[in-house]
């Protein structure tokens, strides 16, 4: 009898190493100092015997600092040690933007449950079992997210009100500023999926471009808890090194308004924001002496403020959209540490 329960257990839990329950997912590219404490606050996730195990997925965008030696050593000791309840993946890709690395990661993700973390982030040690469990709880949401903590050159301080996070629909208020945080997600795989994953050729606001998507479809659960911090201020921050952001926002609208998910109050949302973004871009592109490209931008916010606003208006985005992709081609992207 004992010796049928112990091989009944040790089936059990071959099988959930072999199933689990999140993939998390870690872009980093010359980050050797900095991803290792990401990645020790995922090793570090509170789990009881035989809850659920997790995989990590680490992508390393094409670094040149020694951060491929420092992941190879660091998955060689996790899955010796922690193989059972955790398994860690690493892989490396050329330099093609934080977008593409993410994507990467979800291409390998064998969870139904996805949660990202950025390299330069933490997580709490509860953050998995306590988003996890919410998750099986909300069956109706297809995105959810936690609390976090924002830390800047190293002090804690209290974001702006208007980053409060709230459940539900907040799609209209996540038009101006952007309301989900990577490593407060976790995201059903097959919704991650079906959106088409992170536009590859934005080389920042990845993120706002792809909650949008997800949020014109979906409410989104919050877990009013503090489980990841959120670092800024430091040299390697993406926001602090590509400039001109607005340009990708502006792409990310124009593709929602090529679409078919938006309702009349929606869509005028969008075109109100369009046009907003868009006079400032302009505005940057004139002092930069710039004044065909800002000619281009402006005629968005023209069609924002008439065309856009009505039934039908969804071919003359698309072209929009594509011209707007061409030029941020043209000027090409920014790499550097993430």
């Amino acid at each position: 009898m004992h010796g049928g329960y112990a091989r009944s257990e040790r089936s059990r839990v071959r099988a959930m190493r072999m199933r689990p329950a999140v993939s998390v997912i870690i872009p980093t590219c010359n980050r050797a100092a900095m991803v290792g404490a990401a990645i020790a606050s995922v090793i570090a996730q509170r789990v009881a015997d035989g809850e659920f195990s997790f995989e990590l997925i680490v992508i390393d965008d094409g670094s040149a600092d020694g951060t491929w030696r420092e992941l190879e050593r660091t998955a060689a000791t996790v899955n010796r040690a922690l193989g059972e309840r955790l398994t860690m993946r690493i892989a490396r890709t050329e330099n093609r933007g934080v977008a593409a690395a993410r994507n990467c990661g979800i291409a390998l993700a064998a969870a139904p449950l996805i949660a990202l973390l950025d390299s330069d982030d933490c997580w709490g040690p509860d953050k998995l079992a306590r988003q996890l469990a919410y998750m099986r709880a909300h069956p109706e949401y297809a995105i959810a997210q936690t609390d976090e903590w924002w830390v800047r050159d190293g002090v804690r301080v209290n974001p702006p009100a208007r980053h409060r996070k709230r459940a539900g629909d907040i799609f209209i208020d996540a038009l101006r500023t952007c309301l989900v945080t990577p490593s407060t997600v976790m995201i059903r795989n097959a919704t991650l999926r079906e959106a088409g994953g992170f536009d590859e050729d934005l080389t920042a606001a990845e993120d706002y471009d792809l909650w949008l998507r997800i949020l014109v479809r979906h409410e989104i659960g919050y877990l009013a808890e503090y489980h990841a911090t959120r670092h800024a201020g430091h040299r390697g921050q993406l926001s602090a090194t590509v400039p001109a952001i607005d340009r990708f926002r502006i792409l990310a609208l124009l593709k929602l308004l090529g679409g078919h998910d938006l309702n009349p109050m929606r869509r005028d949302a969008v075109c109100d924001v369009i046009a907003e973004k868009c006079g400032i871009y302009a505005q940057g592109l004139m002092r930069r002496g710039r004044g065909e490209a800002a000619q281009l931008i402006l005629g968005f916010a023209a069609e924002a403020d008439s065309a856009w606003r009505a039934d039908g208006a969804q071919p003359s985005a698309i072209a929009a959209a594509a011209a707007m992709r061409a030029q941020i081609r043209r000027d090409g992207g920014v790499s550097g540490a993430r």
